[in-house]
């Protein structure tokens, strides 16, 4: 059975648990509570885009992890840039990503616009909440530390 589409109340409401999550979030950081999480270096929200967060994190292979989260009717979209897809070694990145797709959970290597790689999934709408939330976050801030190096060495080395 296919669930109907969040109404507009529903993703009004949805947004704003979503701001809020992102707000303590921050507020916890810049308080030094404990917090396991990646630290949070900037939350901005598309003005051409309804209901999207650009939220950016700490990294320690890359400086920089940047997430889009895109809440639609249905699902809540996510995604990351990796990397530009390598001119000259694109068929063994190509080859890592797909292997490693096996095991991740929640997300997904692909090619994107730009021709670039990138790390996407999707959630229902009535599945999200603070802990898939952080979940979500969590896993593409460890799946981009754990192979982004062996994705620069792979593509990039001569």
């Amino acid at each position: 059975m296919t669930r109907r589409p969040a109404t507009d109340a529903e993703l009004d409401r949805l947004e704003g648990r979503m701001d809020d999550w992102l707000a303590d979030w921050a507020r916890s950081q810049a308080d030094g509570g404990p917090d396991e999480r990646p630290m949070l270096l900037d939350v901005t929200r598309d003005p051409e885009v309804p209901r999207r967060w650009y939220v950016r994190l700490a990294g320690e292979s890359r400086d920089v992890i940047a997430i889009w989260l895109t809440l639609r009717q249905r699902t809540l979209a996510y995604e990351s840039y990796v990397l530009p897809t390598p001119q000259h070694r694109a068929e063994v990145v190509a080859d890592f990503v797909l292997r490693r797709n096996y095991s991740l959970v929640g997300a997904q290597y692909g090619v994107g616009p730009e021709d670039a790689v990138y790390l996407t999934g999707e959630l229902p709408t009535h599945c999200v909440d603070e802990d898939e939330l952080d979940r979500i976050v969590g896993s593409l801030w460890a799946y981009i530390e754990r192979d982004f190096t062996t994705l620069i060495r792979l593509g990039f080395q001569q």
